[in-house]
Parts: structure tokens; sequence; C-alpha cells
């Protein structure tokens, strides 16, 4: 039996389903999918020996599981090529955010080995981040939340948000677009 009592998962699915739903929402297209993830994301904490394998942060912990399971959902619907490079900043974000969360049935090794490096790298480029633009970032990109739902939520107005939001664009554009000419002319 798990160390999480079945009523502490009550009390997480409750605290985090609404923002958890979002991010899935976000990057699952089919609504049965997306509730089905959701539906996993939550049985595969309530199953987790908590004793064996202490969750630290609970947060992090389910929007990883989450992302892991959008990935190997994807995985199962269809094959995508490696987007073309054009120089443009904002179509390698876009080629970057579509390696990152592509619906693809059955990739490559070669896709599946890049888009883990691709999130090995975003993970490492917010960590770089300030801690304010990371937050916002993250609440905003990964996490599904508006402006106005983190300004409620941090109590920091949305311009500052904001502000914050596209230093972090920046940095991240900067640091991901040299992985990804990297990737392409390698």
């Amino acid at each position: 039996m798990s160390n999480i009592q079945q009523q502490d998962v009550g009390t997480l699915v409750t605290a985090y389903k609404p923002r958890l739903k979002a991010f899935i929402n976000k990057r699952v297209s089919n609504k049965e999918d997306a509730e089905d993830i959701l539906q996993d994301v939550f049985y595969q904490l309530a199953k987790v020996d908590t004793a064996m394998n202490p969750i630290e942060q609970v947060a992090a912990w389910l929007y990883r599981v989450a992302r892991n399971m959008i990935i190997n959902k994807q995985t199962k619907k269809r094959e995508e090529e490696l987007p073309s490079y054009q120089n443009d900043d904002d179509d390698v974000m876009k080629d970057i955010s579509e390696m990152l969360f592509s619906n693809q049935t059955s990739p490559s090794p070669e896709t599946e080995y890049l888009r883990s490096l691709m999130w090995i790298e975003l993970e490492e480029a917010l960590s770089e981040l300030p801690l304010e633009q990371r937050e916002v970032f993250e609440k905003n990109e990964l996490e599904g939340l508006s402006f106005k739902e983190i300004s409620e939520e941090t109590g920091v107005s949305v311009n500052t948000l904001l502000s914050r939001k596209r230093y972090a664009v920046l940095h991240l554009r900067d640091r991901l677009s040299d992985l990804y000419e990297e990737l392409i002319y390698s």
C-alpha cells in the first residue's frame, strides 16, 4: 500500500485538477485523450509508494508525469519529420514547441532522442532564469494559467508579469535557437 493515503490523494486531486487539466488540454487536442491522461496521472499518484520513492514536490511530480504521459500518448498517434530550419526566430520557437508537444503516433528513435534533448535543454535554460521570470513562464506556458490568474495568485501586476515573461522568452529563444541550429546542422 502506498504511503499516500486515499484522503490525501483526494485532497491533491481537488487542489491540482484544474491547473493540471488546463496544462494537458493545452497540449492534447482530443478531449477524451486529455481526460484519460488526467485520470492516469492521479492514478499514478495513488499507487506511488512514498516510503520507497518519496515525492518532495508534488506539483512538479504531477506535471512531469503528465508531460511524460502526453508524450507517450502522442507517440502512438503519428510520426513527424524533423521540422525544417528557417531563419526567423519565431519560426524556430514554433518548431521547438512543436517538437516538444507534437502529436506523434510512432516517432522514430531519432525524434524521441531529439525531443528528450530539447526537454533537458528547456529545463536547464529555465533554471538559468531569475526566479520571477521562470515562475511566470512556467505558470503561463506549462501550467496554462492566464496572466490575470497569475496576477491574482501572486499579487504582481499583469504588466510586470508580461515583462518578466518577455525576458524569459528572449533568453529561451536565444538559448534554444542555438541548440536547434546545432541539431539541424550537425
